[in-house]
């Protein structure tokens, strides 16, 4: 069982490598980046080109744990047993199973994704370090315990937003995405558009490496962006010539697929009058 990327996905080798070592150790694989570097995708891509399902558990800021194990509905039982019903007999007519249970009891091996996991509470990530490493957990309701039929690959993702317990992190193997080299990116684009004309790509990125790197930038836009970005473009039936800039502003044509809040636009906006200025 081995990942070699896909024809939907462009892996650099360093990320290759990641995935097949978490496979190979059976451990998480915590995949860190900027947003829009493709972290979310990449289990998808894994899935696909390994020929197994995938349960995604997407996180948010009020996610608890013990929603991926199990949720107990007490207050449905509760109601039940007042209106005399006859399913109130069998507690687990009042478990809801999560997400880590369906992997657990999936009858094949599965991809579970853990999205986002900073989103949630710190102590979020500690609430699952045996449920990830021993790969199974307790039902108290029921007296039962649940142990993965098939240990699933876990990937995780975070965009950073806050630091992770060190328990947590030596459970995993690690990854960051860096942001991919110009080289990389054309093959990239090449993947969502293909046969782009090589010039328009060629002042497309030069542009937007150059408003990435603009010192002073509060967002810096990301692959996904570029990729909007370049789908604008070609929609609109630019070419290489359109794309260059008059003088009167320091903006790409379209920035507002590329920059996301007033400020960037602002620091653009100033860089070109005081160009201006200076003529």
């Amino acid at each position: 069982m081995r990942f070699d990327g896909t024809d939907d996905y462009v892996s650099t080798d360093d990320l290759t490598m990641a995935v097949n070592a978490a496979v190979t150790l059976e451990r998480p694989l915590l995949v860190k980046g900027e947003p829009g570097t493709g972290k979310t995708e990449l289990a998808r891509q894994v899935a696909k080109a390994l020929g197994l399902p995938m349960i995604e558990w997407n996180i948010k800021s009020t996610t608890k744990a013990q929603q991926g194990l199990y949720e107990y509905d007490a207050v449905s039982r509760l109601r039940d047993s007042q209106l005399g019903d006859e399913r109130v007999h069998d507690v687990k007519n009042y478990i809801r199973k999560g997400k880590l249970w369906q992997a657990f009891e999936a009858d094949h091996k599965v991809v579970l994704l853990i999205d986002e996991i900073d989103k949630a509470d710190i102590e979020f990530p500690n609430d699952l370090l045996q449920e990830l490493d021993r790969m199974e957990f307790h039902v108290y309701e029921t007296g039962e315990t649940i142990r993965a039929v098939n240990r699933p690959i876990v990937i995780i993702t975070s965009n950073n937003e806050k630091e992770l317990p060190d328990a947590f992190l030596r459970r995993c193997f690690f990854h960051y995405i860096k942001f991919p080299d110009p080289d990389t990116l054309r093959k990239i684009v090449e993947v969502h558009h293909p046969g782009i004309k090589d010039q328009l790509l060629t002042t497309a990125l030069t542009q937007f490496y150059e408003l990435r790197e603009q010192p002073g930038l509060k967002k810096k836009p990301s692959t996904s962006e570029v990729l909007d970005w370049l789908k604008l473009l070609l929609a609109e039936d630019m070419d290489a010539e359109d794309l260059k800039r008059d003088g009167a502003s320091a903006l790409p044509k379209l920035h507002g697929a590329l920059l996301k809040n007033e400020q960037d636009v602002h620091l653009f906006e100033r860089l070109a009058f005081m160009a201006r200025r200076e003529r």
